[in-house]
């Protein structure tokens, strides 16, 4: 990357200053948050820590994920059978048919989502749903390395279960740490068993919760603090078709109940099919919201409002058509936060949670647009807004940031005085650069913005050359501080996509990398680290020689008050790449403490990230001292600084 990308500047000093009286605006708890899809992998062979892929059977190619080997081979011996109408939400299930089979002549094997991270001595929880009408048969269960030698094994005896479907669990430790691992389950005995949710977790999820959650993934969430989760999507809540939607209903309760659907991103990136995705909804809306209160955010579910993905089939329920889409709405709130004598309260209670969720907000479509969207949007607030008044409503200013389709929705959307307008913006580096100033004109008053998907393209949307590089992340934070300077308009901001696994991407840049046994932050991560961990709750103004720093000689800044603290944030980019002397002096302060700490990251443009390198760019720490409430300080080449000064009373 030349330079030139950036202005040059001179090596004049630079006279900032940053005034403690002012208030331009409240910074709401909420201002920093993550967007999590399920996209690139991101929930089943992601953050949901089932290690079995297809565990029943229940792709569109029922063995999809599982090999059989047998010796000498028998046709009929191994059948997925389907009880279709009888149980519609898990009609598949595996027959394996067994003659006086001796271990090593029938075995199983799952492949794992692009095999399975395996961690030496870990234990790892076994469990399998069976039914079976005959003598006792033994199941060895074992997990091979990529060289096929074993590396954890157990053994299991089933019983007659007189046609029951009956849970069996076992666990054990492996033995050696493998990135490529897979499930063998050997078969010895005689007779018929039936098999059925098939299942391997570890035991370090996050919280230890047993079919939990992966530990390393969320706690790179809960690190970054953020004030919201949204959820689940993104392009999944519409679904190719209505068939295809996400419906939160069918994602709570056992899990053997939960309804598999396939991932909409299954096919939809043409460079990066990945034939194996679908969602077995382990992670159901109950996990979402107990995800939130772990990581202390505030949970953003958004629904579908009767319109299926408007780039695909643009399929639409009738109008009259609508009642059961807008009451799914009213019963996640109800399940959310009614008390236990309420149905959906009930429910909540029931999966063990009686108290409250707390939500205060919820997404009515996602990146719909059009007339037949503004049309629904106006049941939808109508029949929400008549039972819960005071509840938040986030709508669509659809896929752009300007341009017909926004304008129209914009224009509209204000004119009824909506909650929250949902802005999504994926675009190259001098846009962010360029659009720092996107929010200075907009009305104080009236509706709020969500900056509800972002991300700095290096190449150009849904490119497969994009990269997470240092010019992407310090575009980000360059425009970032228009956002906490316009926080009177911006409620929310969050980057998007979330996750990525390194081997069933279809879409980049994202802000976390993973692979089965390790992940990591991009340089954006980091750069969204800083902000929210870093959030004041007051804007304050930040001049640069009497006018708003605002890209001034590629100088972008923020400035806010943390009142609980007592301390004063600056956030300051320097987007060039000469080094900049800057002179700082605070006003409206009586006394600050003479140890300034800091937050900076400077690097070269095309710098990344790796699992080799996870913190090859990242924030490095140091505090220098002051005297009085003015101080010079070198801001360099390509570098984003966040300065903490507290007040002393």
């Amino acid at each position: 990357m030349q330079d030139t990308l950036f202005a040059q500047t001179g090596n004049g000093i630079k006279k900032i200053e940053v005034n403690a009286t002012t208030n331009l605006g409240k910074i709401e708890p909420t201002m920093w948050g993550v967007f999590f899809e399920d996209i690139n992998l991101g929930a089943d062979g992601g953050i949901y820590a089932e290690l079995v892929k297809n565990r029943s059977f229940e792709f569109y190619k029922p063995l999809m994920g599982w090999t059989v080997l047998q010796q000498p081979s028998r046709e009929g011996s191994v059948l997925v059978l389907n009880r279709q109408e009888a149980q519609t939400s898990n009609p598949r299930y595996l027959s394996v048919k067994l003659d006086h089979t001796k271990k090593g002549n029938l075995s199983i094997i799952n492949e794992g989502f692009r095999g399975m991270g395996i961690k030496s001595g870990l234990q790892y929880n076994f469990s399998v749903l069976y039914k079976q009408v005959a003598n006792p048969i033994q199941l060895h269960i074992e997990l091979v390395n990529s060289k096929n030698e074993i590396i954890g094994q157990a053994l299991l005896e089933t019983m007659n279960t007189h046609g029951e479907w009956k849970k069996l669990n076992t666990s054990f430790t492996a033995t050696e740490t493998e990135a490529k691992a897979k499930l063998k389950i050997w078969f010895e005995g005689d007779g018929e068993i039936n098999m059925d949710m098939i299942s391997l977790f570890p035991q370090d999820t996050w919280k230890q919760r047993p079919g939990g959650m992966r530990a390393d993934m969320i706690q790179l969430l809960a690190d970054l603090k953020p004030g919201f989760i949204r959820f689940p999507g993104g392009c999944i809540v519409e679904g190719y078709d209505l068939a295809q939607r996400y419906q939160w209903k069918k994602t709570i309760g056992p899990l053997e109940e939960r309804q598999l659907i396939i991932n909409r991103w299954n096919t939809e990136i043409a460079h990066r099919p990945t034939l194996d995705y679908f969602q077995t909804f382990g992670l159901g809306f109950y996990e979402y919201f107990q995800l939130a209160e772990d990581i202390g955010a505030a949970p953003l579910p958004i629904l579908n409002c009767g319109m299926a993905c408007q780039f695909n089939s643009s399929e639409l329920v009738p109008i009259d058509q609508l009642d059961p889409y807008v009451q799914d709405a009213l019963d996640l709130i109800e399940f959310a936060n009614g008390d236990t004598s309420s149905n959906y309260g009930r429910v909540r209670a029931n999966l063990g949670h009686p108290t409250s969720f707390n939500l205060t907000m919820m997404g009515v479509g996602n990146e719909n647009w059009g007339p037949q969207y503004l049309e629904r949007v106006k049941i939808f607030e109508k029949a929400i807004k008549s039972k819960y008044p005071n509840f938040k409503l986030v709508y669509s200013s659809g896929t752009d940031p300007g341009g017909e389709r926004f304008e129209t929705l914009n224009t509209a959307l204000r004119s009824m005085k909506a909650d929250i307008i949902d802005e999504h913006y994926y675009r190259k580096p001098d846009w962010f650069l360029n659009n720092a100033t996107r929010y200075d004109h907009y009305p104080r008053n009236g509706s709020k913005v969500f900056a509800g998907e972002y991300a700095a393209q290096s190449e150009f949307t849904v490119s497969p050359n994009n990269k997470n590089n240092w010019l992407t992340a310090i575009s980000e934070a360059a425009f970032m501080t228009g956002l906490e300077r316009n926080a009177a308009v911006v409620n929310m901001a969050s980057y998007a996509p979330l996750f990525a696994h390194a081997e069933g991407w279809q879409w980049t840049p994202d802000l976390i990398w993973v692979d089965n046994l390790r992940s990591y932050g991009t340089p954006d991560y980091f750069v969204q680290k800083m902000y929210s961990n870093n959030k004041g709750n007051k804007v304050i103004a930040i001049t640069l020689e009497g006018n708003t720093l605002i890209g001034q000689d590629s100088l972008y800044a923020s400035a806010s008050m943390d009142t609980v603290a007592n301390e004063l944030i600056i956030k300051i980019v320097n987007a060039s790449s000469k080094i900049q002397n800057t002179s700082f002096s605070l006003t409206g302060v009586s006394k600050v403490s003479p140890l300034v700490n800091t937050l900076v990251m400077q690097h070269s443009l095309l710098d990344m990230n790796s699992f080799e390198k996870p913190e090859n760019v990242a924030p490095k720490a140091s505090s220098f001292k002051i005297k009085g409430k003015s101080f010079n300080y070198e801001l360099g080449s390509y570098s984003f600084h966040v300065i903490r000064i507290r007040l002393i009373q």
